[in-house]
This record gives structure tokens, sequence and C-alpha cells, in this order.
């Protein structure tokens, strides 16, 4: 597997990082705070954010951006694998749309959502610094990290209607071989090339793809394959 690929898997595992802009009140000084973000489905981060926040004013006078993420399975954090996305921060101009999939992952943020002062913006990544542990350190460039369009972006939503209608069963089976976690509630939020997401009991639990899934036909054999694995 590419390092591109794995950054992209490592970046969807995680739920939030510490976003970094150059403050425009303390002439571009480096100032860090903590965001929740969401990897769209060609690899690019959105978060959602206020217009009142500090990070927000710096990136309407800078978009340059940079966001670290790390893996928390050890106390020992220098051996955990981690991401710096070097990019500059877009503003999305639809946010319905763009809403009704970040809403899934987060429904924690609807009060956030239906505040007038809250917008998405797209971090589009530039390069990305990687570490997957000791002697392990690569830069990967956005050009083989950023996907082009492919058919499963749209067909998302019936995929995800499909596996929560009539496959609830496969849904808490993959929980119980892949992550040895017995699961009540389950659904799955969203699936995109590399993989799919679960809500599992409240927990969001992540499943990597082993082949790049590029539409509705692909992602259903391998569901199957996954299936029969965990009977």
């Amino acid at each position: 597997m590419n390092n591109a690929r794995i950054v992209r898997q490592m970046l969807r595992v995680h739920r939030y990082g510490a976003l970094c802009t150059l403050s425009k009140k303390f002439n571009g000084h480096p100032f860090g705070s903590i965001t929740p973000y969401l990897v769209d489905h060609d690899g690019s981060l959105l978060i959602l954010i206020s217009t009142l926040a500090e990070h927000t004013r710096n990136i309407l006078h800078d978009p340059r951006v940079s966001l670290v993420t790390h893996s928390q399975d050890n106390p020992d954090i220098q051996s955990q694998g981690r991401i710096t996305v070097v990019g500059e921060a877009q503003p999305v101009p639809d946010k319905l749309q763009t809403g009704k999939r970040y809403l899934r992952y987060f429904p924690e943020a609807q009060n956030l959502f239906a505040m007038g002062d809250f917008s998405f913006y797209r971090i589009v990544p530039q390069t990305l610094r990687f570490i997957g542990g000791f002697g392990k350190i690569h830069w990967v460039a956005a050009d083989s990290y950023l996907l082009p369009p492919y058919p499963l972006t749209e067909q998302e939503g019936g995929v995800i209607t499909h596996m929560n209608a009539d496959h609830r069963d496969a849904l808490r089976r993959y929980c119980q071989h892949f992550h040895q976690c017995t699961a009540l509630v389950v659904e799955m939020l969203g699936i995109d090339c590399d993989g799919f997401d679960l809500r599992a009991d409240g927990k969001i639990l992540r499943f990597n793809l082993p082949e790049m899934t590029q539409d509705a036909h692909q992602a259903r054999h391998a569901l199957i394959a996954m299936a029969q694995e965990a009977q």
C-alpha cells in the first residue's frame, strides 16, 4: 500500500486535530486551536467553524493553515503515528449539502450548524507530513494524495440506506470480527473509496477496505466479502 493511501486511511480514522492558523491579531504568529474535522471523499478536510472564532478571523486574513492529528493508542506518543496536513482553508459554498454528511458523523454539532455564523471550510492539502513511527517519515505530495471524482461519492447515500435497512446483522458481525466489539445499536455513517464508518453503541468505528472501491458495485462485493469473513 502506498503512503498516500496510508495517510488518507489514518486521517479518516481520526475525528479532531490541532488547527494552526496565522494570527491576524499578532502579526502572523502561529495560533493553535482544536477542531473536529471530517475527511471528504477526495481526501480534503471539512471543518465547521464560527465567524467569531479567532482561527476563522485568521483564515479570512490568510488562508494558509496546517492541521496535525495523531494516534492515541499508546502513552509513548513519540512512537505513535501522526500526520500534519499543510494547505489552504477555503469557504464551502453549499452548507446544506455538506451538512448532510458532516452531521451524520457529528450529530452533536446540529445546534452549531443551525446558527448563521457557523460555516464550512475545506482544507485543501498542498503537502502532508507522515510519521508512522520510528524511522517511518515521509512527505506525501497532494497530487498523489487527493483523489479525482469517483461514482461512489454520489452513490454513498444509497449504499448507506441499503445497509442500514437490510443488513444490520452484517454490520454487527463486522464490529465483532474486525474490532472485537459486541454492539447492539449499529448504523453505517459513510463509505468512501478507502473504507467505511459505523456508529456502534455510540462509538464510531472505522473499517478499511483492502482495495480501492470506486463505485457501489465494487462496494457491494467488498462488503459481501467482509460479511463472509466475519461469519
